[in-house]
């Protein structure tokens, strides 16, 4: 095994001499073996050696249990080590995710390279997971080695491995009661498929994580770099092309690990009759084609409706514009300037359905106007729309209803200005 992990850790240039390492502990197999291993190498390494362990807190009595079994391994073998919690709760992607996203969210703000004990078999799991949800090239390349600051050395080796590199150092390790179960999938590949398999092949998990290296070889060669190519060229790509191109833009625009449901969606984009269009995706990302372009934006609601009083000056953050409302001492009229006749109370609210406004080429409603001005509709709600009692007065960055147009004096005033 020691072997093994010093390949691996060579081959990927994961650790420098001199680096702090930190490696994450749960006090189970995989992760006492991957402590005491770099504990073995430290020197050979150079590298100033450290340990995390994270409580969940998800397994009451359990999780104290495995906190302190941690604390005495590191304290036996003078190994500094840093501990972390969290009362981790379900979230909409399940608990396991929720715990997965607490733990290296905490990972990320220590000192140097964290190591985490992957092994051959639990990249063999992920691959199979990613098959049986569905996935794309990148997905069938199993677990990154080197992920920023996260290195996994142990990705060749193997689960009996670790159990005869516990047994030849008189280790101990302590066992998650979560893995027996078949709440996961993980667990339920682990238990039931798994075993099938390597009764047809007992080296499965080294064969299946050097596929997945050799795939994660072909996709970094296929990835594009460069700005995502107009609509109008996406469509004629051929599909693995354009699967890829979408995947990188979503990767860069907040969507860390794009599945294919992801790039069916925006796909579907792609190939609607109808020029402006959005897709939600989760994490709150929306992404939008106008025309020839897709774009990705952090989805927003729509502003509320606020009300105007006379003679305010009104800081809108959610518009991103100041509004004035005051004595026009002049008639100025320009698309961020109305002077106006108002009735009753005036306010800046997001366009509604049936809002007309007459400009100068003719009466249009604003879902028309803002059609042939080519706004992107994801855009359309956050335009900010000055009405009262009557209907609409203006549109911001459009211009005045000439129908409201104040022709003298006394008239009220409405002017926008950026913040």
């Amino acid at each position: 095994m020691l072997n093994k992990l010093l390949e691996q850790l060579r081959q990927y240039e994961m650790v420098e001499c001199g680096e702090q390492v930190v490696c994450a502990v749960s006090g189970g197999a995989d992760s006492v073996a991957l402590l005491f291993g770099m504990y073995l190498l430290r020197e050979k390494l150079g590298i100033e050696l450290s340990a995390v362990h994270f409580n969940h807190h998800l397994r009451q009595e359990e999780s104290q249990r495995d906190e302190a079994f941690v604390r005495e391994l590191c304290c036996r073998y003078d190994i500094p080590l840093t501990v972390g919690e969290e009362q981790v709760v379900s979230g909409k992607k399940g608990l396991e995710a929720a715990a997965r996203e607490a733990r290296y969210a905490f990972f990320k703000t220590l000192p140097g390279k964290i190591a985490t004990a992957h092994t051959a078999d639990d990249n063999a799991e992920t691959v199979l997971m990613h098959l049986v949800r569905g996935t794309g090239l990148r997905g069938l390349g199993g677990i990154t080695p080197v992920n920023g600051k996260i290195i996994r050395p142990m990705l060749t080796v193997t689960r009996r491995e670790v159990l005869d590199f516990l047994q030849e150092y008189g280790l101990s390790y302590v066992e998650d009661s979560s893995n027996q179960t078949d709440d996961f999938l993980r667990n339920r590949l682990r238990h039931r498929v798994m075993p099938l398999l390597k009764a047809e092949n007992p080296r499965l998990a080294e064969n299946m994580s050097q596929m997945a290296m050799e795939l994660r070889k072909d996709a970094d060669a296929l990835e594009m770099s460069g700005p995502l190519p107009a609509v109008s060229k996406l469509v004629k790509m051929p599909a693995a092309m354009r699967s890829r191109a979408i995947a990188e833009f979503l990767k860069e625009n907040g969507v860390p690990e794009p599945e294919r449901q992801h790039i069916r969606l925006v796909e579907a984009l792609l190939f609607s009759k109808k020029p402006s269009a959005c897709a939600d995706l989760p994490g709150g990302i929306t992404v939008g084609r106008s025309y020839d372009r897709l774009t990705v934006l952090q989805k927003k609601q729509t502003p509320q409706a606020v009300l105007i009083p006379p003679g305010s000056v009104l800081q809108l953050p959610q518009w991103g514009v100041s509004v004035s409302y005051t004595l026009a001492e002049e008639i100025v009229n320009t698309k961020h300037i109305f002077t106006v006749k108002a009735e009753g109370p005036v306010w800046v609210r997001s366009r509604q359905a049936g809002d007309c406004i007459r400009l100068n080429a003719g009466n249009r409603t604003l879902k028309k106007l803002f059609i042939d001005r080519k706004i992107p509709a994801h855009c359309r709600e956050h335009i900010p729309v000055v009405a009262d009692e009557e209907g609409v007065l203006g549109v911001q960055g459009i211009g005045a209803n000439v129908q409201r147009l104040a022709k003298d004096l006394p008239a009220m005033q409405i002017r926008f200005e950026p913040l």
